[in-house]
């Protein structure tokens, strides 16, 4: 497995070693002792969650905040989406900056997202099954994020969906200024 910091500190990509023959692939999705030796800490996962989205679902950016903020590692298991971490810690040197890149079942690629940091997605595919291995129990009212569409973070989703769809929860979401008033 090959684990590499992004340009968002703390935020690493996990890359599994596939193993290929005429029966199929065997990978490992997560090594407890490689994946904490790669990041430098331990991590004690305590939930997984998953979600099916159907083609241009568009889901985010969210987080938790307080005691209750999680920590994830996020993989899809089928399909494709574009995956967009930003990062909200405004004692971080990569404070206000995103970072982007396509998760499938055929990367198999994996990503890692610290506390302080916003996550979402869009789908690509006809339908996609993400996972989320969390280190905190999920709480209502921790619940927290950014629109995804927000002016001053200018992320290009590059989806080739004209109009995402978006829940109303996520619409009413603060823009980045306004997380921080």
């Amino acid at each position: 497995m090959r684990i590499t910091e992004t340009n968002l500190s703390g935020c690493f990509i996990m890359e599994p070693t596939l193993f290929k023959d005429e029966r199929g692939v065997f990978f490992e999705s997560y090594q407890q002792k490689k994946f904490e030796e790669a990041i430098g800490k331990k991590v004690n996962f305590v939930q997984d969650n998953i979600s099916v989205s159907s083609k241009g679902v568009l889901r985010g950016l969210h987080l938790q905040t307080g005691v209750h903020a999680q920590a994830k590692l996020v993989q899809v298991v089928h399909g494709e989406v574009l995956d967009v971490i930003v990062d909200l810690r405004p004692d971080s040197p990569t404070f206000g900056e995103h970072y982007k890149l396509k998760l499938s079942s055929k990367n198999r690629t994996l990503i890692f997202i610290p506390k302080g940091m916003a996550h979402g997605f869009v789908t690509l595919s006809q339908e996609a099954t993400f996972m989320y291995k969390c280190d905190a129990f999920y709480n209502s009212a921790s619940e927290s994020g950014v629109i995804y569409n927000d002016k001053d973070l200018k992320i290009d989703w590059q989806y080739p969906i004209k109009t995402p769809i978006v829940s109303e929860k996520d619409i009413l979401l603060p823009t980045f200024k306004e997380f921080f008033k």
